[in-house]
């Protein structure tokens, strides 16, 4: 079992910035990859970003270079740096942690709201 806690959730301009943060805990060992989704209303879930153990990242087209996402070594942490917001980018943002077992894992989800 992994728990994910995130947090960071924010109110903010369009151009702004903002840093989730994604807390794991229990099986951390077995974590193969860790994300960030989001899902505006409405819409599908959807992958933001992607990280491996490794440091190998995967990156929706629609955030490459204004997102970034970072791990701690033990893979117990995740964040996700995002910059020059938009309004498009309203959504709540997912946590999410893939095992070695082909077990998925999810946040609570927080909140990012883009407005002026």
């Amino acid at each position: 079992q992994v728990r994910l806690v995130e947090s960071g959730g924010a109110l903010v301009q369009p151009g702004g910035s903002l840093r989730l943060s994604c807390a794991a805990s229990g099986s951390i060992f077995s974590i193969s990859a860790m994300g960030w989704y989001r899902q505006a209303p409405g819409m599908q879930r959807e992958l933001v970003a992607l990280i491996t153990p490794s440091g190998i990242t995967n990156y929706a087209d629609s955030v490459k270079d204004r997102f970034t996402i970072s791990r701690a070594f033990a893979m117990n942490m995740v964040y996700l740096q995002m910059s020059s917001l938009e309004p498009e980018d309203t959504a709540v943002y997912y946590c999410n942690a893939q095992t070695s077992h082909s077990e998925n894992y999810w946040g609570q989800g927080t909140q990012v709201t883009v407005s002026s």
